[in-house]
């Protein structure tokens, strides 16, 4: 077995999707190391994934991929949902003018999609990608996380070791096992035939352009699958129904019978066809001293809300934030503890929400379905719920441990005028903990230990204007901040670097509370803020210091699969 033991990474990732590719980008754009281990050489060829929302969008876009994501994604139309009859039940505007600027949902063909972000990581030299080594085992010490793995292909092993190990390897994740975590059981289940096709040059199909037949002879989706090389892909699920076998469902025949209301065989390729069980599934538990899962690994929904990867990239989002200060040395690693506080509620309520809708089109009796049918036409039916905010964690509470609004909602996005430029407001004013003031005359308001910890935490404090009257002054063109802050009669509103919004104040003196609550907070959870006196004896930059664990993490060993299978089988 070769060994690494002398070489410490800053981060150990098992598996290379698309939320892997993400988070080693994200970690290495921060000057991190990142080695990479994944039992496939060649990458899944065929799309799973078709859409990501605003948030992710901007969070893609602020990472360096603000243009290609318009050559790989196109505006999604409005999805609506029909009865048997084609008579609309439910309308999500997924058109519509989004907080993040654009359209609230984009598709996307996930192979072009996870390419364009893989030429991304290969651009990094303190990425080191292991393609085609198998992870056999995995533990952990007060020191380091470790892992072993094989050569799929010659049966070479080695070991690396890393300040932190995160497995985003997929929804059988040997990293969620490794940690001892189970999963929660939501409560749905089901079926269904995944198809996707590409259209003949110049045939244009009869079709909704995306939309749920919730017929209950054979509930139906119908939505885009992407764009490659201008061409656009399609994409048809189809319910199992009652008595009818896998090996059925996943012949050809079946799969052109069933497509044959809308595509003729003369008209277009089928690209896959394949049976997918849905789940709603959520580990019990997200983190082991230096051992975390995300993605798939951390949770897996049913596709109805199209969440599926953006909610793996919220995880990246987060934990990006959160490791970049533990491994500046400016954090110890109890801030850590809050990506599952935060995350795994988030997750949970899309899981629900995902379900809601999977309920309203996976009925298969007649009756049901139209009682169904009469609840919504007379109104009477069960809203879905709304799409959640950040409810736990770091965000700003009272005395009484309420959470104040706007606490935990989206910030707004746009374009601006900053410093003599013309640009989206995260590429000029940049990434990070931003204070956004609604005018120069809040600035009064800020002490000069306001200004020391946003500093400290590399943050940018920054004000609205109508026309630039500074250096600091960002001039709204889109006009989202303005109309955003004044219906809520915000004077400053802090905002976290996941674009979730710390809290809001709502008078000038407020403002100073604001930001000394955050530094409190984050002061709670490890953090490592000095005051301006404290600051000023400082001589030294801050030097990164070795996380530390609980007491009583203990090293864990788990040998699964310890017997290297050289087959990809």
């Amino acid at each position: 077995m070769s060994s690494e033991a002398d070489h410490v990474y800053d981060v150990l990732q098992v598996g290379y999707g698309p939320v892997s590719e993400v988070l080693a980008l994200t970690l290495a754009r921060n000057g991190y190391s990142v080695a990479v281990f994944e039992q496939w050489k060649e990458r899944y060829a065929l799309p799973r994934a078709v859409c990501i929302d605003h948030e992710m969008f901007r969070m893609l876009s602020g990472i360096g991929m603000r243009d290609e994501l318009p050559t790989v994604s196109h505006p999604a139309p409005p999805y609506r949902w029909f009865n048997s009859e084609w008579k609309e039940l439910l309308h999500i505007d997924w058109s519509a003018e989004a907080i993040s600027g654009g359209t609230d949902v984009n598709f996307v063909h996930q192979p072009t999609l996870e390419t364009m972000f893989d030429a991304k990581v290969r651009q990094y030299p303190q990425i080191d990608l292991n393609l085609g080594w198998k992870v056999t085992a995995i533990r952990q010490t007060p020191a380091y996380a470790e892992l072993e793995a094989c050569n799929t292909e010659t049966g070479e092993t080695r070991r690396a070791r890393a300040k932190y190990l995160i497995g985003v390897d997929g929804a059988n994740s040997l990293v969620r096992q490794s940690i001892g975590a189970t999963q929660e059981d939501r409560g749905f289940e089901a079926d269904w035939l995944v198809i996707d096709i590409l259209p003949n040059e110049g045939v244009t199909l009869d079709i909704p352009p995306a939309a749920q037949y919730c017929n209950p002879e054979r509930p139906t989706t119908i939505v885009p699958a992407g764009i490659k090389n201008g061409r656009y892909y399609r994409r048809w699920e189809f319910m199992r129904m009652p008595g009818e076998s896998l090996e059925h469902l996943e012949n050809i025949e079946t799969a052109w019978a069933l497509l044959e209301p809308w595509v003729k065989p003369e008209q277009a390729k089928i690209i896959r066809h394949k049976v997918y069980n849905f789940r709603s599934l959520i580990a019990d538990k997200w983190r082991d001293g230096r051992i975390l899962i995300a993605g798939d690994a951390a949770h897996v929904m049913p596709p109805f809300m199209g969440q599926g990867m953006c909610a793996g990239l919220r995880d990246d989002w987060n934990l990006a934030w959160k490791l970049d200060l533990v491994l500046k040395g400016l954090a110890d690693d109890s801030l850590l503890d809050t990506y599952q506080v935060e995350r795994r509620p988030h997750a949970r309520d899309v899981i629900d929400l995902s379900m809601y809708l999977g309920k309203v089109i996976c009925i298969s009796d007649p009756k049901v379905a139209a009682e169904r049918d009469q609840a919504f036409f007379e109104g009477k039916a069960t809203p879905p719920p709304p799409f959640p905010s950040l409810a736990h964690g770091i965000i700003h509470r009272d005395s009484s441990s309420e959470v104040v609004a706007p606490a935990g909602a989206l910030c707004p996005h746009g374009t601006v005028s900053y410093k003599g430029r013309r640009g989206r407001f995260d590429d000029l004013v940049g990434l990070g903990f931003v204070l956004v003031l609604r005018n120069a005359d809040a600035r009064r308001a800020l002490t000069k230990e306001n200004v020391a910890v946003l500093r400290q935490l590399g943050g940018h404090i920054i004000h609205l204007a109508e026309t630039a009257d500074s250096d600091e002054s960002v001039v709204d063109l889109d006009n989202k901040f303005i109309p955003f802050m004044d219906e809520l009669g915000l004077v400053a509103m802090l905002v976290r670097p996941d674009f979730f919004m710390y809290g809001g104040a709502k008078q000038f003196d407020h403002i100073q509370t604001l930001v000394a609550d955050l530094a409190t907070d984050l002061r709670r959870h490890g953090v490592r803020i000095t005051s301006v006196a404290r600051q000023k004896m400082r001589t030294e930059r801050y030097r990164p210091a070795e996380p530390t664990l609980h007491p009583a993490s203990q090293e864990i060993t788990d040998r699964l699969g310890a017997r290297c299978d050289r087959s990809h089988n």
